[in-house]
């Protein structure tokens, strides 16, 4: 397996792989890594779907990409995924992949033609004091010891970010700051999560830092994500002949491990209540989905609280069983083994009536039913003891949903906390509850609450364990890689697997990522996988995000004027002094200057 970036690779189409059609791919679990990899064999290893076999414990696919309407509860989104135009495996993924919805078209087709005519950004990025706006104006707040926080992190090597939390290498004036708002509400990040992710984050999208406040550097899909994401790969594969075994539940892998090689040997799974199995031998690939952000997810309603379910846990069990039996299985506990630090809670909301969305369209200064873009993001409550961020994406959110209602997802990072309203906890609250401390929040005048959080909306809240359980810190080693060295026929796959890259977690892209690193590298696809973005290294992409770091602020030259004009003169006619001028860092020369 290799990278590459440019037309040449991303055209090229590969060569049937030797002894393809003499294999056969078993897939753990039927998330979006598992079906993107089933996707690569088809397209890209000519494998056969009908040697393609999905292994899933569930009854449907999509992971932790869902979208359900429960009977009695109502509708209910765990999460919403944010995506960027630099996601290359998962736009390389969907441009082949039809669309449901418009003919001779891709789900990319018709997602770039959506984002390009209705393209996003928020008009209201953050509230306080019950609706009103929290006046962040856009503007990051780091004062100069912030600033250099970041700069410290950003040049950091990864090692010395190893094993350290966020607040053990920034310091106070950052935590302050605006940035770390928009930051930790946009990805989920806390303060004991880990340097080293916040780090990668960094490199990552700092191409998007501009975009922060206002969302414009996000992209969403027109439904969501299970009905635009999920539903047309899902048929695509079910058309190419894979199989999908759900309601079985992978217990354990054997492994022949030799000092040269390492072989999976034989699936343990229990299928419909029935023990069972399957042996493997070099012409077997396994490819296997470890860990879950959303294990253990528990559903509330309108009339009882989501319970916290710190039980069993299937696949971080199976996960467990794998590590034990070779060191570079990876460490399953760094991650799963710290509930308190990882769980959060969401809510969906429904309105059933024209009340409550005009609180909505107040703040979002959009009509939430004109089936574009309304909050454009979440808006986060800065004022929020539970730290609550809500989001109404484009309506209908679900092809079912009536005309007459709006679906609004939220979330809050601290749930051991009281509410402001409700003086309670929201791990503690039901469904009515929690709409209560939204609409207390909206500005709903108190008098008003209790009547339209019991009969003008129905909530179902989600309480998940292990929802940010990738950002726990973290040491080389600590995830498998995604081909362990020696591996002959079988890989890692999913947020817990250490692709190749420079990519980071919580992202879509990272999912379909690690598929095509496995499938490319035991099939040995002779085409080169796409790399990260390379804008962490482009001077034009480093120069706009230290602009915005310093909310437009041009750098201080010390010194005399006419040392300062001096040196500003000489930059001019130079293209580091185009560059530097084109992004305002540094000024022009003194009026002294001028006039002289």
């Amino acid at each position: 397996m290799f990278y590459s970036s440019g037309n040449y690779e991303a055209f090229a189409r590969p060569r049937t792989p030797a002894g393809v059609e003499n294999m056969k791919a078993w897939l753990v679990g039927a998330g979006l890594a598992a079906m993107s990899a089933a996707a690569f064999l088809i397209r890209d290893g000519r494998m056969p779907g009908n040697r393609i076999t999905i292994l899933e414990r569930l009854k449907l696919p999509g992971g932790a990409l869902d979208g359900i309407k429960e009977p009695e509860r109502g509708f209910v989104i765990r999460g919403g995924r944010e995506m960027e135009n630099h996601f290359e495996c998962l736009w390389d993924l969907f441009r082949s992949i039809p669309s449901l919805e418009i003919d001779d078209a891709s789900v990319l087709d018709e997602f770039y033609w959506l984002n390009k005519d209705d393209p996003n950004y928020s008009l209201q990025r953050a509230t306080h004091h019950r609706g009103e706006d929290a006046h962040t104006d856009g503007l990051f707040a780091l004062n100069e010891k912030a600033q250099k926080d970041i700069v410290r992190i950003f040049l950091a090597t990864r090692e010395e970010m190893e094993g350290r939390r966020i607040d053990e290498v920034f310091g106070a004036d950052f935590l302050k700051s605006n940035f770390w708002l928009y930051w930790r509400t946009m990805f989920a990040f806390e303060e004991w999560h880990s340097a080293l992710e916040m780090k990668l984050y960094l490199h990552r999208f700092i191409h998007h830092i501009g975009g922060l406040p206002d969302f414009s550097a996000l992209k969403f899909t027109k439904y969501n994500q299970y009905e635009s994401l999920v539903l047309p790969l899902y048929r695509w594969l079910l058309d190419q002949g894979v199989t999908f075994r759900f309601d079985t539940e992978v217990t354990d892998i054997d492994f022949d491990l030799g000092a040269q090689h390492k072989q999976a040997s034989h699936i343990h799974w229990v299928s419909e209540g029935v023990p069972g199995g399957v042996d493997l031998d070099e012409n077997d690939l396994l490819l296997m989905t470890i860990g879950s952000l959303t294990e253990n997810s528990n559903n509330g309603d309108q009339h009882t609280p989501a319970q916290l379910d710190e039980g069993p846990a299937p696949a971080w069990d199976l996960w467990r069983r794998i590590a034990a039996k070779d060191p570079s299985f990876g460490r399953p506990d760094v991650f799963g083994g710290h509930i308190p630090e990882t769980k959060w809670e969401s809510a969906t909301v429904t309105t059933l009536d024209s009340r409550i969305p005009e609180h909505i369209r107040r703040i979002c200064k959009r009509d939430p039913f004109s089936g574009k873009v309304v909050t454009g993001g979440i808006v986060t409550v800065r004022d929020s003891s539970w730290l609550l961020s809500w989001t109404v994406n484009r309506q209908p959110h679900f092809k079912q949903q009536p005309p007459d209602q709006i679906v609004v997802w939220l979330y809050s990072l601290f749930v051991d906390t009281p509410g402001d309203y409700i003086r309670k906890p929201m791990q503690d609250c039901t469904g009515e509850e929690i709409t209560q401390e939204w609409l207390y929040h909206l500005g709903v005048p108190e008098g008003e609450i209790s009547e339209l959080a019991a009969r003008a909306a129905k909530c179902v809240p989600v309480m998940m364990p292990y929802v940010t359980s990738f950002f726990m810190p973290r040491h080389a080693g600590d995830r498998p890689d995604v081909v362990p060295d020696k591996a002959t026929n079988f890989a890692f796959i999913g947020q817990f697997a250490e692709t190749s890259s420079r990519d980071c977690i919580f992202t879509t892209e990272y999912s379909v990522r690690s598929a095509m690193e496995a499938v490319y590298q035991l099939l040995d696809i002779e085409r080169g996988v796409p790399e990260v973005f390379g804008s962490t290294y482009d001077v034009r992409a480093l120069l706009a995000a230290t602009t915005r770091l310093r909310d437009g602020e041009a750098v201080d030259i010390p010194g005399p004027a006419f040392l300062r004009d001096y040196f500003v003169r000489r930059l001019e006619s130079t293209e580091i002094g185009e560059l530097l001028e084109e992004f305002g860092l540094v000024a022009g020369q003194s009026r002294d200057a001028e006039h002289r």
